[in-house]
């Protein structure tokens, strides 16, 4: 008797909490799937990609990691397998389909998007290459012309009373002991109904940056930037926490990038 070996896919995602979700979506639509791998940065894919060569079906990618963008994963290892990209970012769709991508996800997402995408991944296996092509010109326009919706105020429970706070007044985000806190430029403090993952996916990343574990920032919070030991940053920001906000060495380039645009 032969017996077929298990579905295999790499997951390639830094934030634990979204890796844990999409390992659970992928096996209650594949229970025989084999995670062989969840890689947390550009520098650990390319090393385990590196040692088991087209030992796996499929990759789930992240695109924005810890240290860099996971394009810079590909233009290191040799990649043949498809790529289904999972990202919060709009702006990345053509350089995706570049690397082996045949998906693109846009955060947060759903089993049903999930589901479709494995499909796909099926019905790609031995593709028609005219078809495949306007696949994915049609993918990238409806990509193109879709603007992702971010939060734009939150309502919080205060004192008996429900209040609205615009996100722009929002300086910083803070989690400690499970919970979140929202700190507001006139250096008011409320709690949030929402892990530091989800804020990440439901803010605009052009005002809001993951500085660490802790903190998620507002760009106009920013006063100064300092050089710290390690290649660590350290910022000063206002409203000031109790305790210093760090950006690891692994961060610091996407930080600058991020305040220089």
């Amino acid at each position: 008797m032969t017996l077929t070996r298990p579905f295999r896919i790499v997951l390639i995602e830094d934030e634990a909490a979204t890796a844990r979700n999409l390992e659970y979506i992928i096996r209650e639509i594949k229970p025989a799937v084999e995670i062989m791998a969840t890689l947390q940065g550009v520098t650990e894919a390319v090393d385990w990609l590196a040692r088991n060569h087209n030992s796996y079906d499929l990759i789930f990618s992240d695109i924005r990691l810890s240290d860099g963008l996971s394009f810079e994963i590909f233009r290191q290892t040799n990649i043949s397998k498809p790529v289904i990209f999972v990202t919060a970012y709009n702006d990345y769709a053509i350089e995706a389909f570049r690397n082996n991508g045949i998906d693109y996800i846009l955060k947060p997402f759903d089993e049903e998007e999930i589901r479709r995408a494995l499909l796909k991944y099926n019905t790609l296996i031995v593709p028609d290459v005219e078809m495949e092509r306007d696949r994915i010109a049609g993918l990238l326009q409806q990509l193109q012309s879709t603007t992702k919706s971010y939060k734009k105020s939150f309502l919080f429970h205060y004192c008996g009373r429900l209040i609205p706070v615009e996100a722009s007044k929002i300086h910083w985000f803070y989690t400690a002991n499970e919970i979140v806190y929202a700190h507001t430029t006139d250096g008011k403090q409320y709690i949030v109904e929402s892990t530091l993952e989800q804020l990440e996916q439901q803010l605009d990343p052009a005002f809001f940056f993951r500085a660490n574990r802790q903190f998620i920032i507002h760009r106009n919070a920013v006063g100064t930037v300092e050089y710290f030991f390690n290649g660590r940053l350290v910022l000063k920001i206002h409203p000031s926490p109790l305790e210093q906000v760090l950006v690891s060495k692994a961060r610091a380039m996407l930080f600058r990038k991020w305040l220089d645009q």
